[in-house]
């Protein structure tokens, strides 16, 4: 049988649950079942449960209702809760399901959240989401890695992902993830820092000119404006995902100054509660810029 429950129901799952909507003959059996702490939320039950009626899943009040019986278990939480997932989760889970890590978090988080699954007889899986779930949905690229892993890609296969091997060692796709974070987060990081202060400064299309000019592969407005949202919109998620890149680097004895202090600029413009929608590059750093100074 192949029956699936998440554990967190955010952008990812919902995006993964949608997409698979759209898979001729996947291999889904029941309705898929879904537990998120946000269920025990005033503020914040309503929209999860309009969101699983909208997709037609099947929303539980605790964690046993949603993995009792499950033979897959998708953990989509933020990358802070992580490990607390996992424990949260051992009590209940199945002897010989497969527990699928999809949250961004360092090689020696996943590798601690695996002790705690497979001490329960499940098994667990190492799976790094390598790009932004929209518009890609269930095929956005994913790695997976451990033990079970070549089980895992024939089963996301017929589920129609696009999935691929990283290793047979935990830790060993989460290490791609993080470290590819580093640039990816930090561009967007480094992006802010330029632009707040070349429009600051009054210099912002010289300094766009110049970047333009050095590498014209680039168009640098578009990237710019898209780094902006990035931050805008996720930059909460993306600064405890680089707290785990932090962590990353410090496993591996390296200094970790970049890392740390993309954290800073990812949870700061997060925090402003921003909205990026249908805004050009200088409404956004002149929003920004609005609540930053004030």
């Amino acid at each position: 049988m192949s029956t699936i429950a998440f554990i967190g129901f955010g952008e990812a799952a919902q995006a993964f649950a949608s997409g698979w909507k759209t898979v001729e003959n996947n291999p889904i059996e029941t309705p898929l079942a879904i537990f998120d702490i946000k269920v025990a939320d005033a503020a914040s039950r309503s929209a999860l449960l309009d969101a699983c009626a909208r997709l037609a899943v099947a929303c539980t009040e605790t964690p046993r209702d949603a993995i009792t019986g499950r033979t897959w278990i998708f953990s989509l939480v933020t990358a802070d809760r992580a490990l607390e997932a996992a424990e949260m989760i051992a009590p209940h889970i199945d002897e010989g399901a497969l527990y699928l890590d999809c949250n961004s978090c360092s090689p020696s988080t996943k590798i601690a959240a695996a002790d705690v699954i497979e001490q329960t007889g499940a098994h667990y899986v190492d799976v790094a989401v390598m790009a932004p779930v929209h518009p890609a949905r269930h095929r956005t690229p994913l790695l997976l890695a451990g033990s079970e892993a070549a089980k895992a890609e024939g089963f996301l296969t017929r589920l129609g992902m696009n999935a691929r091997i990283a290793g047979d060692k935990v830790g060993q796709a989460s290490s791609i993830k993080m470290l590819r974070s580093v640039m990816i987060k930090g561009f967007e990081a480094l992006t802010t820092e330029c632009v707040l202060a070349a429009r600051r400064a009054g210099v912002e299309e010289a300094v766009l000119a110049s970047l333009q000019a050095s590498d014209p592969g680039i168009d640098w407005k578009a990237r710019c404006a898209y780094n902006l949202e990035r931050m805008m919109v996720h930059g909460v998620r993306r600064a405890a995902e680089m707290e785990e890149v932090v962590v990353t680097l410090r496993d591996l004895g390296l200094p970790d100054g970049m890392a740390a202090a993309t954290v800073d600029w990812q949870r700061r413009i997060g925090n402003l509660g921003l909205s990026a929608a249908d805004l050009s590059l200088t409404e956004r750093i002149d929003r920004i810029l609005g609540r930053l100074l004030t």
